[in-house]
């Protein structure tokens, strides 16, 4: 008869500065808890004492942890621990289990983690090592997403500086960051302006920019409406400001569209088909990636795996995969 295979569990609540790690045996008996500072060193000794403690090889211990990257995941998944992540709110649930207190406790998240592993390992989800193409996509996806946080954030305060001498401007873009409306804007930066500007002038950027929903009569039109009256002053201080804003606006534009290109650049090797050992070539299934994870859509965005892109494949990668937006 052979005999049954060992297992250990582990828990980790992880910190920004250390992490609590609980470990005990498969029938539930706590082995110890220890902390362990967040760094080289500290990680080090996290892997030294889980190997020593439980008397086991590395891939017969299974780690808890809520969070499903980070450098934790990446140094156990790289030794050859088996590694989950779970959900906050489910662990929550599980809390439940040794506590009616919502107060915070490190040591006890540990525990929790710990137990709720060994008895209900099927809640939680197995990680493995990323692709290096996915973790690349993973990083730029979120580049992408905290420029366009940041570009929100600078187009509003560009709106309002508008809002408070020349709202007829508003009027021509919903995108106030856009290329084209920081080029008018640097033309015609005043209702004074605006007044003696030549059409062509205007003519020559929305040609530049390939605008066509309206020509340069109309724009010139809505610029010389009737101009607010503002105290002394305000004026000069809304286009100082402004011009400050358009230096970064043009910044982040430049980053995006970078961002943008690497984003379409992993997403098309993703969609190439894989060569295996065998000498077969799978091409990639109708809504699935072979490199690791799956596809799917929603809303507004766009996942590969745990991955949340901000943004659509590519062309490629739509007619290789068969991924649409849902």
């Amino acid at each position: 008869m052979m005999d049954k295979e060992r297992r250990w569990f582990a828990g980790i609540d992880w910190g920004s500065e250390e992490h609590v790690v609980s470990l005990c045996d498969d029938r539930g008996k706590k082995i110890g808890q220890r902390k362990f500072s967040h760094g080289g060193t500290g990680l080090t000794d996290m892997i030294a004492w889980l190997l020593k403690a439980s008397g086991g090889k590395a891939g017969e211990i299974h780690v808890a942890i809520e969070t499903p990257h980070g450098p934790i995941v990446e140094v156990l998944l790289e030794r050859g621990f088996n590694v989950y992540s779970i959900n906050p709110k489910q662990l929550d649930r599980f809390r439940d289990r040794f506590t009616v207190s919502g107060a915070k406790d490190d040591s006890r998240d540990a525990d929790v983690l710990t137990d709720s592993l060994r008895t209900d390992m099927r809640a939680f989800r197995k990680l493995s090592i990323g692709d290096p193409v996915i973790v690349e996509l993973r990083e730029w996806s979120r580049i992408d997403e905290e420029l366009k946080v940041e570009h929100v954030r600078l187009t509003n305060r560009l709106k309002h500086q508008l809002w408070r001498y020349y709202p007829q401007m508003l009027e021509l873009a919903d995108d106030v960051g856009a290329s084209w409306f920081l080029d008018l804007f640097e033309a015609v930066p005043t209702p004074e302006k605006a007044a003696g500007v030549r059409e062509k002038t205007i003519a020559r950027i929305l040609k530049n920019h390939r605008i066509r929903r309206f020509d340069a009569a109309h724009v010139l039109s809505e610029l010389c409406k009737p101009a607010l009256a503002v105290a002394p002053g305000t004026i000069e201080a809304a286009t100082a400001r402004i011009r400050g804003l358009i230096e970064r606006i043009r910044m982040i534009n430049n980053q995006l569209k970078d961002a943008g290109q690497q984003l379409d650049r992993f997403c098309k090797q993703l969609s190439e088909p894989v060569a295996h050992a065998d000498g077969e070539t799978n091409a990639v299934s109708p809504g699935v990636i072979d490199t690791p994870g799956y596809l799917v859509g929603r809303p507004g965005r766009y996942s590969i795996g745990e991955l949340v892109c901000p943004r659509p494949p590519t062309s490629s990668l739509y007619s290789t995969t068969g991924w649409r937006r849902s």
